[in-house]
C-alpha cells in the first residue's frame, strides 16, 4: 500500500480474489485446487491493506474507532458459516464459490468507484516522494515490540478464531449436545465477538489501547482458568455446568473482541509509516494461530485426554502475554516514552 496507494492494492487483491475462488469452482485434480485456494488466500492479505489504507483518514484519537469499525468486517467469515450450507445443498459446492465469487468482484468494484486515494499516498505523490524500499518498509520487525503485539493477536484473534472452530467438537464431545446445537452456539460466539470489535475500537480511543488490553488479558486469565476445570459430572465437585460453560466463553470471546481492536489501535501509533508492513505480520500472526491453535488443541487432547486442556494452552499465552506486556510498560515508562504515543496506547 506505501508504494502504490491502499486503494488500487486493495481493488486488485479483491479482484484476484474472486477470479481465484470462481475457478476454484472448476478445480478437478488436488494440483488444481491448490493453486486456486493459493489465489483464494489472498483476501486474507486484505486486512493488512485495509488498516494501511483505513488509517491516514483520521487523527490518532479517533484511529482505534476506525479501525475497529473496519475490522467489524470479519463477521463476514461468522456469516458465511449460516449460509454456505444452506447454498451448497440447493446448489452444490461449486455454487458457493462462484456467488462469493461474484459479490467479491462487485465489491471491487464498487470500492474503486466510491474511494479516494488516502491522504498520505496522494501528499507523497504531489511533493514526489520516493516510496520507500522493502528493507526500509519492514525494518521495524527488527524491534522485539513489533512480535510482542504479534502475541498479543495470536490469543487475541487466533485464539477467537480457533475457539470459533473447536467449540462444535468440545460441546458435542464434553456436554452431549446434538451437532446442530453446537454448531449454532459456535455461530452465536463468532458473530456477535466480531460485531464487538467495533465497540473494543471506541474503547481504545475513550480510555487507551493499554487499558483495554489490560482487561483483555486479565479477565481472559480468569476465564481461561475456570474453563479449564473439568465438566460437571464428570467427579469433580468443581466441575462446570454446560450453561456456566456458555456464559464464560461468551464472555471470554467479547474481551478477545475488544482486544483484536486494541492490539491494531497501537500499530499506527508506534509506526505511523510502517503501518502496512507491520500491521501486515502482525495478522500473519493472528491469522497463524487461528490455524495452529485447533490442531495443537487436538494434540494436546490426545496426549492428556483431558477436553478442557485447550484452555490450560490458552491461559498459559495469556499469563506469558500479560506479563510480558506488563514489563514492556513499565520499561517505555521508565524510558518517557513519547507523549502521544503514550496517549494512544
Amino acid at each position: 500500500p506505501g508504494r502504490y496507494g491502499g486503494r488500487l492494492v486493495y481493488t486488485l487483491t479483491m479482484l484476484a480474489a474472486a477470479v481465484a475462488t470462481f475457478l476454484l469452482s472448476y478445480a478437478h485434480t488436488y494440483t488444481q485446487m491448490l493453486i486456486a485456494g493459493l489465489g483464494v488466500g489472498l483476501a486474507g492479505g486484505s486486512f493488512a491493506v485495509g488498516v494501511a489504507y483505513v488509517s491516514p483518514f483520521f487523527p490518532a484519537a479517533k484511529q482505534g474507532t476506525a479501525l475497529g469499525i473496519f475490522g467489524a468486517g470479519n463477521v463476514g467469515a461468522a456469516v458465511t458459516k449460516f449460509a454456505a450450507p444452506f447454498i451448497l445443498i440447493a446448489w452444490g459446492w461449486q455454487a458457493v464459490a462462484q456467488i462469493w465469487a461474484i459479490g467479491l468482484a462487485l465489491m471491487a468494484i464498487v470500492f474503486w468507484f466510491t474511494t479516494t486515494d488516502d491522504p498520505a499516498f496522494r501528499l507523497r505523490r504531489e511533493r514526489g516522494v520516493a516510496s520507500k524500499s522493502l528493507l526500509q518498509e519492514f525494518a521495524p520487525l527488527k524491534n522485539a515490540q513489533v512480535w510482542r503485539f504479534s502475541l498479543y493477536y495470536f490469543f487475541a484473534f487466533g485464539g477467537f478464531v480457533a475457539l470459533s472452530l473447536w467449540l462444535p467438537r468440545y460441546l458435542v464431545g464434553v456436554y452431549g449436545f446434538n451437532l446442530g446445537v453446537a454448531g449454532m452456539v459456535a455461530a452465536a460466539y463468532s458473530i456477535p465477538g466480531s460485531i464487538f470489535r467495533a465497540f473494543g475500537g471506541v474503547l481504545s480511543d475513550k480510555k487507551g489501547a493499554r487499558s483495554v488490553m489490560y482487561v483483555m488479558f486479565a479477565v481472559s486469565a480468569v476465564a481461561t482458568l475456570i474453563l479449564s476445570l473439568p465438566a460437571a459430572g464428570t467427579g469433580s465437585a468443581l466441575g462446570i455446568t454446560p450453561v456456566v460453560f456458555i456464559v464464560v466463553i461468551f464472555a471470554l470471546g467479547f474481551v478477545m473482541s475488544l482486544g483484536k481492536a486494541a492490539v491494531y489501535k497501537h500499530i499506527p501509533a508506534y509506526y505511523p509509516e510502517s503501518v502496512g508492513a507491520v500491521g501486515g505480520i502482525v495478522g500473519m500472526m493472528g491469522g497463524l494461530g487461528g490455524f495452529i491453535l485447533p490442531i495443537a488443541f487436538g494434540l494436546l487432547k490426545d496426549m492428556t485426554g483431558l477436553w478442557s486442556s485447550c484452555f490450560m494452552l490458552l491461559f498459559a499465552i495469556v499469563v506469558i502475554s500479560l506479563v510480558w506486556m506488563h514489563l514492556s510498560v513499565r520499561q517505555l515508562d521508565r524510558r518517557g516514552l513519547s507523549a502521544q504515543a503514550v496517549a494512544a496506547t
